[in-house]
């Protein structure tokens, strides 16, 4: 049984979720506001998190900046419906995915499954050791190393890279990355993919020559470059 933490001011639409997920064999705590939820945010308890970006105290992506200082935890954003700049906002402050509000019970459920299902997956493969160039990633232990220094990696952002780099050298639809990585398709005007792409490059940085391991092939997807 998951447990997942919900943080959002909206009682009665936070209660309705609770419910819905608890039928669905999650275990589920509730807050209402931001600093209670960032106290059980880092408590360790869960293993994923619902947070809303608008808080009567402090703002989600407050929120979510403090958790990632400490955590490596799923989080998944309520945005509002149709606001691209709460998503990708979100998204470059370290959430895993987005769920735009209102949704459905269900829907909230197969993005949570989602990312539960392939960092499980992650978790149950053998130890595979990937280098490329300065990159080394650990799929077992879910660590990456540039140059020798760990990563700081979201769990999205770590699946990502790690499906670019099992297909080293070769172009990797966004569609495909979306199914293997956030395990879901990759919906119209969904810029996921691109944002979450944007903060592991800034992660990884250039090499010495100015140019970036990741390549955007315009139309077709993203490309780790096999040194």
């Amino acid at each position: 049984m998951a447990s997942v933490l919900i943080i959002d001011d909206d009682v009665e639409l936070a209660e309705l979720f609770e419910d819905y997920l608890q039928q669905e064999q999650f275990s589920v705590e509730t807050r209402f506001n931001g600093h209670d939820g960032l106290t059980a945010a880092l408590s360790g308890r869960f293993e994923l998190i619902i947070l809303d970006m608008m808080l009567p105290d402090i703002k989600g992506t407050e929120v979510l900046r403090q958790i990632r200082q400490q955590s490596l935890i799923p989080v998944l954003m309520f945005t509002a419906k149709g606001d691209d700049i709460d998503r990708i906002i979100g998204l470059e402050s370290g959430a895993d995915d987005y769920v735009p509000k209102p949704c459905t019970p269900r829907e909230l459920v197969a993005r949570i499954r989602a990312i539960l299902r392939r960092t499980e997956q992650s978790n149950r493969q053998e130890q595979l050791q990937l280098s490329i160039g300065p990159l080394t990633i650990l799929s077992e232990s879910r660590q990456a190393y540039w140059l020798n220094n760990v990563l700081d990696l979201t769990s999205t952002e770590f699946n990502l890279l790690e499906v670019l780099a099992r297909e080293a050298g070769h172009v990797v639809s966004k569609q495909a990355l979306s199914q293997q990585a956030l395990g879901r398709p990759l919906a119209r005007f969904d810029r996921s993919i691109d944002v979450h792409m944007s903060s592991i490059r800034q992660k990884l940085g250039q090499h010495a020559d100015g140019h970036y391991l990741i390549q955007t092939i315009r139309g077709q997807g993203y490309q780790l470059i096999k040194e």
